[in-house]
């Protein structure tokens, strides 16, 4: 159906949209409601959601983002997912109002760090500091660093929208890129001490002040970490490519990504048409949504061409976009979370001319105030949940799906690691099974507030046997394996 325009993205703010039957696709409900695994599952404003370690035991957890409310980290313990964020204070910090997550290792300890980003305002200056939380092992307690003196008048108060990791040096020691809206974007690292921070936006040519909104990170254009900004309104879009020393260029217009005068919203990379290049998929505000696939000349001169459907392109008011193998036939789904109104799903087979939107089952969620959402294989079955959150302009619990289709299908999980031991995101893992590649980029930051699970998740259906595994990491260190056992988590360290 056609939707009307209503507003529902200011901070503070909503908007009511006329009433509609929503009548869904034929085909079986693709996504059963699980939520009452969820221990502890409040009515109250959610944003963005990420997936950790947190409380470095070695187990990742959902991370969510309360705005107004405690921030919440669920982790399973073998019968239902349990809010460790219950037992610290710093984690929870309820008197603040986060909207989004990310983490990964800034210092090089082979943990992760979680940035959470606090905004009071829907632009321009905040009173209130974002917050980047570490996790002292010595005295098992969760530390903030800007709160750290020598790090006073560092964090950001500007209101962000969106933060994403990046190994710019290809390194393994992450710096965290904050989306800014009505202000300069940011670039955070720690310095030497581990524990000093800098923002090095400025050095690396990405302090641009622009309307932000989504960041994604990955080798899109170069073997090393690219970044592509989705912004907003009168400001186009950012294509950064890495320089190779630490700088990046702006090539949006010279590629064809800078759609401009577009309200961009969550962002995916992955390989749409099995051609092995980076492609991006991306919603735009009440306007045509995006799928944005790479071509080379005959020089390796790069190009982007709008393949979405009509279908897909359709406008609705959208928030968060994943793209995931969820049902682990081997062939990726494309999520779209809307608020208000019904989510999407998509998908594309060997027999489909082109993406078809089908029946999400309980995932739909009409009457869900959709802020964020992440996937992850958090209970080890082999398949991804997905965890939607919600809030805005209503306290709404949390949602908890998991795919009611593919359960019997076969899957193969791959987690790089960095030279320090953590998780590699950015990097990029390829898979073939009968003659058939597949790629994966593990996430640094995406969907739209939010970030996924660091591993590289690819479904199989009936292939019981892989030819191999190969692994590239930022830079282009690679790492093949030949042979590996289907159904199993394979963690892979760096070369």
């Amino acid at each position: 159906m056609a939707w009307d325009a209503c507003e529902t993205d200011a901070i503070t703010s909503s908007a009511a949209c006329p009433a509609y039957e929503y009548i869904p696709p034929p085909g079986p409900d693709f996504f059963i409601d699980v939520s009452e695994r969820l221990a502890s599952n409040p009515a109250q404003l959610n944003y963005g959601v990420a997936v950790t370690d947190t409380d470095g035991d070695g187990n990742f957890e959902f991370v969510v983002a309360g705005y107004g409310a405690a921030n919440q980290a669920f982790e399973w313990d073998g019968s239902s997912y349990q809010d460790i964020a219950l037992s610290s204070p710093t984690l929870q910090d309820a008197e603040h109002r986060a909207i989004g997550v990310a983490a990964c290792d800034i210092d090089g300890d082979g943990h992760e760090e979680l940035y959470v980003l606090n905004t009071d305002q829907y632009s321009g200056s905040t009173s209130t500091s974002d917050k980047l939380i570490d996790f002292d092992d010595a005295r098992r307690e969760h530390v903030e660093l800007f709160a750290l003196p020598q790090n006073q008048g560092t964090a950001n108060y500007v209101a962000g929208r969106s933060c994403a990791c990046v190994d710019r040096h290809a390194d393994g020691k992450f710096g965290i890129m904050v989306a800014n809206y009505g202000g300069a974007m940011k670039l955070f690292e720690a310095g030497s001490d581990g524990r000093t921070l800098i923002d090095v936006a400025p050095e690396a040519g990405v302090d641009l002040t622009t309307g932000g909104r989504a960041l994604v990170a990955g080798p899109i254009l170069s073997s090393n970490v690219d970044i592509f900004a989705n912004n907003e309104g009168w400001n186009a879009n950012f294509m950064f490519r890495n320089n190779g020393d630490g700088t990046f260029s702006d090539m949006a217009q010279a590629v064809g990504l800078d759609d401009p005068n577009y309200t961009g919203r969550g962002t995916a990379l992955f390989d749409a048409n099995g051609d092995g290049l980076v492609d991006i998929v991306y919603g735009n505000w009440n306007g045509e949504h995006r799928l944005f696939e790479q071509s080379r000349d005959t020089a390796g001169g790069a190009s982007f061409t709008d393949k979405a459907p009509a279908a897909m392109a359709e406008a609705s008011p959208i928030r968060t976009v994943i793209v995931a193998d969820f049902d682990n036939d081997g062939y990726e789904e494309i999520f779209w979370n809307n608020i208000p109104g019904e989510n999407r799903l998509f998908r594309r087979l060997p027999t489909d001319e082109d993406w078809t939107l089908i029946n999400a089952g309980a995932a739909v969620d009409t009457d869900g105030h959709g802020t964020g959402a992440a996937v992850a294989d958090l209970d080890g079955d082999g398949l991804l949940e997905l965890l939607v959150s919600h809030g805005e302009s209503q306290a709404q619990p949390l949602s908890l799906f998991s795919p009611a289709l593919g359960r019997d299908n076969h899957y193969l999980r791959v987690m790089p690691l960095t030279t320090h031991g953590a998780p590699a995101r950015g990097a990029v893992v390829r898979l073939t099974a009968s003659g058939r590649t597949q790629m994966r980029i593990i996430d640094a930051g995406s969907g739209y507030l939010c970030q996924m699970e660091p591993v590289a998740h690819f479904g199989l259906g009936p292939v019981t046997a892989v030819e191999s595994i190969d692994v590239v990491w930022p830079g282009g260190t690679c790492l093949h394996v030949q042979r590996p056992a289907v159904d199993e988590l394979h963690t892979v360290p760096f070369p």
